[in-house]
Parts: C-alpha cells; sequence; structure tokens
C-alpha cells in the first residue's frame, strides 16, 4: 500500500465539472493499493499520516500533526502508486490489488481516517477526476506500508 501525503493549504476534487469534495488546511493523501495489500496496513497508515508533524508551532518548526491542528483531510484513491515504470515506456500495472479488492481497501481506509474525528472528504473510486492541490511549502511524503 502507498500513500502520497501532502500538506496543504487547500485541495478539491471534481468529477464530470462537478466539485465532489473540497477541504482547507490540513492533508491531501493520494492512495494506491497493491496485490496482497491487507487490513493491518491500513491501520498503520492511518495512524501514520495523521500523526505526521509536518504542520508548523508557534517557532515555525514542523511539530504538529493533522490532528494537532484539527486539520481537514481529502482522500483520493489513485492506482497508478500501483505503477511500475521499471521497464520500457508503458507503466505496468500488474502490481495493483484488482479493483474489488482496491475500493474495499480505500473504504476501509476512509473510514479509518473519519474514525480519528477529523473532517474527511474523498474523491470518487475509479472515477476520472480533476483534482486542485494548493500544496502548502511544497511539503510531501510518501509512505508505504
Amino acid at each position: 500500500m502507498k500513500l502520497v501525503v501532502q500538506r496543504v493549504s487547500a485541495s478539491a476534487v471534481s468529477v464530470k465539472g462537478s466539485e465532489i469534495a473540497r477541504i482547507g488546511h490540513g492533508l491531501m493523501i493520494l492512495f494506491g493499493a497493491h496485490k496482497g495489500d491487507g487490513d493491518g496496513q491500513v491501520s498503520w497508515l492511518v495512524d501514520k499520516a495523521v500523526n505526521l508533524r509536518i504542520f508548523a508551532d508557534e517557532a515555525g518548526k514542523m511539530n504538529r500533526s493533522c490532528l494537532d491542528i484539527q486539520g481537514e483531510v481529502l482522500v483520493v484513491s489513485q492506482f497508478t502508486l500501483a505503477g511500475d515504470c521499471s521497464r520500457g515506456r508503458r507503466p505496468g500495472f500488474d502490481n495493483a490489488a484488482p479493483p474489488e479488492e482496491a475500493q474495499r481497501l480505500y473504504r476501509l481506509f476512509v473510514d479509518h481516517c473519519t474514525a480519528t474525528g477529523l473532517s474527511v472528504q474523498e474523491g470518487r473510486f475509479a472515477a476520472d477526476m480533476q483534482v486542485e492541490i494548493h500544496n502548502d511549502g511544497p511539503v510531501t511524503f510518501i509512505l508505504e506500508r
């Protein structure tokens, strides 16, 4: 399982020209599931993402988490995170979880994020989305488990 976690000042998702989700200050999380990923990875990754100390304290140091600042979270599924670009010029997706399993893990991930008490928005699984990301910093981390 792989996440791209970005500290954002704002982020939004649109499908077919209609905005379906928007957040302010918080985390934009791109979520990708690989074959063989399981429920235990979801719990670990949610805990890691919402507790990462990547928001500024009074001294301007990255010393606060999304939970500390009561930030918002936007989660978007992105199967291309499972892409293999090691050979040729066209990515291979043999490592991606099958759609049904990926959707189940995505739903579980969103549910675990919501259980933290943070305000959570989400994209639409398997949709062609336009994602607006105002990366604050920029601050971006890749989490894998």
